[in-house]
């Protein structure tokens, strides 16, 4: 076993890996960015390498700053954890050239299966089922289109080179084909310089079902059962749980038999991930076909350790340092189940718009054991650090582990109710609602399902706003009353010798406001009214932040959090987020605001598409801002004239703030 080792990344999986090194007494040595100066991962290592500036490209994908700090610390192997490097074999031969290893498959394995359209080929011939198509070098359009029309429409067209989604097209028809072949090439050659493509059939209810592979430097490989990561947004995974729901013995043993064939195949060592399209067939079973193997540990390893009992990092460790497989095929046991929840900062109501900011709150579930644990979480973060725009947006992975998928089901959604976060736009309650609609709940699973659920997950009531607005007058009385002595001149609880008092609560939810009012009778009963409806109010508190309301005869145990103006209510239902606005100070604005144009996101402006001076009409598009590599238009909201642009190319600008004025057009 090594001594020690260079983790060459950050966040979550830099954190995970430390914590296994720490367990079988490996030292490590982080590398940070400018940014991540004071990160988790930083920490949580022995020592500290600084690499360069905030962008990756600036510091966690300069390979030979990498290289030199293992050399310099006197570390003996290199950790890649999964994106940044973990995939590129010029940095695994790097290493090997270095006198290091890397922990990971060999470069050639990794170039083996870096191309979609090569490592098919690898796999037809290995005897691996493929979906029907054209995986050929030979790019002529006409011969392209001859191969579609032999396939079958729906076809999909995809990037040889590609990955995230880029690249690819659906084409239902044979008219159609052309011009979206011309629309992938654009995109591919754009994305990753090179516009050759392949052509399957398209699966048009199809599972994403992949599975887990552990070779040794021995010769052995092994499979460790399948994960189901179907639910997906924008192509990204959102839930992936373990073992897939609907599998048969028989069909785990023939899949798990041809992603050991395929492993083989290109002489894997490590950890790996075979990835299936599998569709149902009529009799129930699944049909699959390989589409593309992942050459290190993915995301969603937890659930695959929680139904084995494993620790994978451990086993890539051993691995590396030339031991056996720790375990034959058939010593292996699925035991329970165990589903994974990706929680990120992102506004699913806004096609999941990156979102960044500070987590002035951040509270998660009380974990168990790391194996089979009912809960786990993996994070590199804490309370009160930032979500830049420079990495991705996942914040943590909430992982739950059961007796069955029922029981795993409910724990996965009492734990997402405990996981509070305050500060910036997260997926939480929507991750709630997808676990909890039709489609997830009875386990009809396919890479539609958000479209498909789409009425269910959009533009729901996180919580009854007057639950909302209860937990805010808790928690404004019960930090009124704090600290108060016997003194009844002092005490600020509305009491009056004559008649009732009553407290206004000016309150903002989404844009729209609401007045709500408490009142006090002389005897000391309460009553909140909102919207025309009134209800006996009582609260009490058991904490600075957790408060028992009563409305009418129901009580609801609320968590709420105030940072500035914006107070946020934590329900077992749900949650919401309130502005408690001062009507006075508040009472001259909105005159003004028709002609502000502001930032949705902290990030940078990369396009300024309107001069100043210049009559623009409504939804003209008029600045490109991008965060956490994506792209999102500011567009005009009525026809106007550009007044002033208060920022220029390349500027940095937070959330909320004004980028240029709109002075309206006269009706």
């Amino acid at each position: 076993m090594f001594s020690k080792i260079l983790i060459a990344n950050r966040g979550e999986i830099a954190c995970r890996v430390a914590a296994t090194a720490r367990r079988l007494g490996v030292r490590t040595v982080a590398v940070y960015s400018d940014a991540d100066a004071n990160a988790k991962h930083v920490l949580a290592c022995d020592e500290a390498v600084h690499i360069g500036g905030n962008a990756p490209r600036d510091s966690y994908l300069r390979a030979e700053r990498i290289v030199e700090a293992a050399r310099a610390t006197g570390a003996q192997a290199i950790h890649p954890g999964y994106g940044f490097l973990s995939e590129n074999e010029d940095f695994a031969q790097a290493c090997a050239d270095a006198g290091l290893v890397f922990i990971g498959p060999p470069p050639a394995a990794i170039k083996a299966m870096g191309l979609k359209a090569e490592s098919k080929q690898l796999m037809e011939k290995a005897g691996v089922p493929l979906v029907p198509g054209y995986h050929g070098a030979d790019q002529d359009p006409v011969l392209l289109q001859r191969e579609a029309d032999r396939i079958g429409y729906p076809v999909l067209i995809k990037a040889s080179a590609g990955g995230g989604g880029k690249g690819m097209r659906i084409v239902t028809k044979a008219e159609e084909f052309a011009a979206a072949l011309a629309s992938c090439q654009r995109e591919a050659r754009n994305s990753f310089g090179d516009d050759a493509v392949l052509i399957e059939r398209y699966v048009t209810r199809p599972r994403h079902i992949e599975i887990q592979v552990f070779g040794d430097s021995h010769g052995d490989c092994i499979y460790l059962f399948e994960r189901d990561c179907s639910v997906q947004r924008r192509h990204q995974k959102v839930l992936e749980e373990a073992p897939a729901p609907g599998m048969s013995e028989a069909r785990r043993r023939e899949m798990g038999a041809a992603a050991v064939a395929a492993a083989k195949a290109v002489g894997y060592v490590g950890a790996g991930t075979v990835e299936f399209i599998a569709e149902p067939t009529a009799d129930g079973d699944l049909r699959f076909f390989f589409m593309e193997m992942n050459t290190r540990l993915q995301v969603e390893h937890p659930v695959t350790e929680a139904i084995t009992g494993l620790d994978l990092v451990e086993w890539q460790l051993r691995v590396a340092s030339g031991e056996p497989l720790p375990l034959k095929q058939d010593q292996l046991r699925i035991h329970g189940h165990a589903i994974e929840a990706r929680i990120c900062a992102e506004n699913p109501d806004a096609n999941f718009l990156p979102a960044t900011g500070t987590l002035d709150v951040y509270r998660t579930p009380p974990c168990t054991n790391f194996e089979r644990g009912e809960v786990r979480v993996d994070a590199g973060v804490r309370e009160g650090d930032a979500i830049s725009p420079h990495y991705d947006s996942m914040v943590a992975k909430l992982i739950v582990w059961g007796a069955d998928r029922a029981q795993a089901l409910a724990r996965l959604d009492v734990a997402l109710a405990q996981t509070h976060i305050v500060g910036l736009h997260t997926n939480v309650a929507f991750l709630r609602r997808v676990v909890a609609s039709r489609s997830f709940a009875q386990a009809d699973l396919d890479t539609a399902l958000i479209d498909r659920e789409r009425s269910a997950l959009f533009g729901t009531p996180p919580l009854a706003l007057e639950v909302a607005a209860a937990g805010v007058v808790a928690h404004a009385l019960a930090h009124e009353r704090a600290g108060e002595d016997a003194d009844p001149w002092s005490r600020r609880d509305a009491w009056r010798m004559h008649g009732a008092a009553v407290r206004r609560f000016d309150l903002e939810v989404d844009g729209a406001h609401h007045v709500a009012t408490l009142s006090r009778t002389h005897d000391g009963e309460q009553v909140l009214a909102l919207g025309g409806q009134q209800w006996p109010f009582a609260a009490s508190t058991r904490g600075g932040t957790l408060h028992d309301v009563t409305l009418d005869r129901r009580r609801w145990p609320l968590s709420v959090y105030a940072v500035g103006e914006r107070v946020s209510v934590f329900a077992p239902e749900g949650a919401a987020t309130l502005h408690e606005i001062d009507p006075i100070a508040h009472a001259a604005d909105g005159a003004g605001e028709a002609g502000r144009l502001t930032a949705p996101m902290p990030g940078k402006v990369i396009a300024l598409l309107a001069r100043a001076g210049e009559s623009v009409k409504k939804g003209q598009a008029l600045a490109v801002m991008e965060a956490m590599k994506m792209e999102h238009t500011i567009t005009a909201p009525c026809d106007g004239t550009v007044a002033e642009l208060l920022y220029t190319v390349g500027d940095q600008v937070l959330e909320g703030e004004e980028l240029l004025r709109l002075d309206a057009a006269a009706a």
